[in-house]
């Protein structure tokens, strides 16, 4: 869920001392405007909620947009994707990439890539490579099976092995940050003792 704000902002002087004061021409309430847009590489949005002391509107769809005026409800409207760009492009344009994620898995009891994560790596090395000063996060997963400690372990070493192919790929060692859950957060949960290959894995985080 995002959400792009349009802040108007009026600037009041006020003269002090003997410098003579001069008329001040009253200037009409500004409003904001609030824009839902969709999640990166995709098309639906979250949720979002917009209040002030006169109501709530709720954002729920791309597009879905409200305006706050001083002293007034909030007001549901829409707004299509090329006034986000008319009026939200600097803003959006001025904003760092946002974070992507990846997922590989691996083989049982194992820090070896499955045919299909290998051919993946390609293509987290080309995203990485496109940012100008790339920060990874790799963590470290397993299934149930294995002591809790021994799969601790393995997450680790499941981690680290993806840092090596990404320093060998040519990203600087010092951007990669791994660490481990072993079997602490399971993408599919299962009883103890249990082997489920999606849960052999490491997420890795693009930033």
């Amino acid at each position: 869920m995002r959400r792009s704000v349009l802040p108007l902002f009026l600037l009041v002087l006020a003269a002090g001392g003997c410098v003579p004061k001069k008329a001040q021409t009253p200037q009409p309430a500004r409003s904001n405007l609030v824009v839902l847009l969709p999640d990166p590489g995709k098309t639906t949005a979250g949720r979002a909620l917009v209040s002030n002391d006169k109501g709530t509107v709720e954002l729920n769809e791309a597009g879905a947009a409200v305006s706050v005026s001083p002293g007034e409800a909030p007001k549901s409207t829409t707004v299509s994707a090329n006034d986000v760009q008319r009026i939200f492009g600097d803003a959006l344009a001025s904003l760092p990439p946002s974070p992507q994620h990846f997922v590989l898995y691996f083989r049982f009891d194992s820090e070896e890539l499955t045919d299909e994560s290998r051919r993946l790596v390609q293509e987290v090395l080309s995203v990485v490579k496109q940012r100008p000063d790339p920060e990874v996060v790799a963590i470290g997963h397993t299934d149930t099976t294995g002591t809790p400690v021994s799969n601790v372990e393995l997450g680790l070493r499941r981690a680290n092995a993806v840092r090596t192919i990404l320093v060998d790929g040519g990203l600087p060692a010092a951007a990669i940050a791994v660490r481990s859950h072993g079997e602490g957060a399971l993408l599919v949960r299962t009883a103890d003792g249990v082997f489920e290959p999606r849960n052999r894995r490491v997420e890795i985080t693009v930033r």
